[in-house]
């Protein structure tokens, strides 16, 4: 079993009952994920062994932790070309928490288009506020704004409905 030593705590959200909190939680738990595959090079499955065996996991949305870890992890390298343009520096000088909340947000843009941009973005700045530096939360959300120009076009143009579920 791999060691958690650098990997930074998930902190626990109170009251996860509501999906959206589930969602967030999932998030969370992939970020932890795939911070420790950056860091320390691991292999998904048993990265995603290691974190189903948290406490809490049972509160967050399972399959949805599963499509996220897999699917970034999966897709990394094409998430990091689109990420790339993107940025003031190269992909590698980025902090591993502020770029694993980038692969999370491009991945969702790209394979989850039930997903408003917008519900992606929001929750990609909470993770950055949350586990990032002082002002992470503004370069992702300055990145993954120019991506959804790119990537979510149509939908910024004509926003869905307001769905609670969502995000």
């Amino acid at each position: 079993m791999m060691s958690t030593e650098t990997v930074p705590p998930v902190k626990r959200v109170q009251g996860h009952k509501g999906y959206k909190n589930r969602r967030r939680l999932s998030r969370e738990l992939a970020l932890q994920g795939i911070y420790q595959w950056q860091v320390t090079g691991g292999n998904a499955r048993d990265i995603g062994m290691q974190l189903q065996q948290v406490s809490f996991f049972s509160k967050a949305d399972g399959p949805y932790f599963s499509d996220l870890l897999q699917g970034v992890l999966e897709h990394a390298a094409d998430l990091q070309t689109q990420i790339q343009p993107h940025l003031d520096r190269q992909i590698a000088e980025l902090s591993p928490v502020e770029c694993s909340i980038l692969l999370i947000g491009t991945y969702e843009m790209v394979y989850r288009p039930e997903i408003p941009c917008r519900a992606i973005i929001n929750e990609a700045i909470e993770l950055a506020k949350s586990y990032g530096g002082t002002d992470g939360h503004k370069y992702v959300n300055g990145v993954l704004d120019k991506l959804a120009t790119r990537l979510r076009a149509v939908e910024l143009q004509h926003p869905p409905a307001r769905n609670k579920d969502s995000g």
